[in-house]
């Protein structure tokens, strides 16, 4: 497979004020459209050219660092902007997440500040993560383009933490994005078809 930039599923303004259309643009359009282009080229002559991209950002760590770091970042932007959503965030969560959230991490309110700890506490550029693992919720957080699929774990919700996901927005300011993410852009009916999907 080749890589591809999917198109945004809303418009550049569309998650204002919380993420400007200038970083969704430079963020969307120059850095996602980059790990696509150097991915393309180190993916030739690698060996997982017929692979899913799951299979190439799996089968690529540890083994192919330049390879893994395009790949895992083009995958976790593909999620990315559909975790997103105008209008999005906020306590309102579909049933079947609620619950799981609920019994799995000690409710919504815990959940909110462990998700936005771990990207508080991801030190550099990397992600936090709503991820299932053995069939249960858990939060993680990884350095870089990585993520809970070379942990044994599936992502079901991740927010991007490098320096130009919020600098236009928020300078410095890395807790108050990851306040405003959880509170007003999370699209939860994206999370709970990859949680359904994962604990099938």
């Amino acid at each position: 497979m080749s890589f591809e930039l999917p198109d945004l599923p809303y418009a550049y303004d569309a998650l204002a004020p919380y993420m400007s259309a200038e970083t969704l643009e430079f963020h969307h359009d120059k850095h996602h459209q980059a790990y696509v282009t150097k991915g393309n080229e180190l993916l030739a002559g690698s060996g997982l050219e017929g692979k899913s991209l799951e299979e190439i950002v799996k089968e690529s760590y540890g083994k192919n660092a330049p390879l893994f770091n395009n790949a895992g970042q083009h995958y976790n932007h593909i999620h990315f902007w559909k975790w997103m959503k105008k209008d999005g965030g906020g306590t309102s969560l579909p049933g079947a997440l609620a619950s799981a959230i609920s019994s799995d991490l000690g409710g919504f309110d815990k959940f909110r500040a462990d998700f936005i700890a771990a990207g508080i506490g991801q030190f550099g550029s990397g992600w936090a993560w709503l991820a299932v693992k053995d069939g249960k919720l858990e939060i993680m957080k990884t350095p870089n383009g990585e993520n809970p699929l070379v942990h044994g774990a599936t992502p079901v919700l991740g927010c991007d933490v490098w320096e130009h996901s919020y600098y236009i927005d928020y300078r410095n300011a890395r807790p108050k994005y990851l306040e405003a993410f959880v509170d007003n852009m999370v699209n939860w009916d994206y999370v709970l078809e990859l949680y359904e999907a994962a604990v099938k």
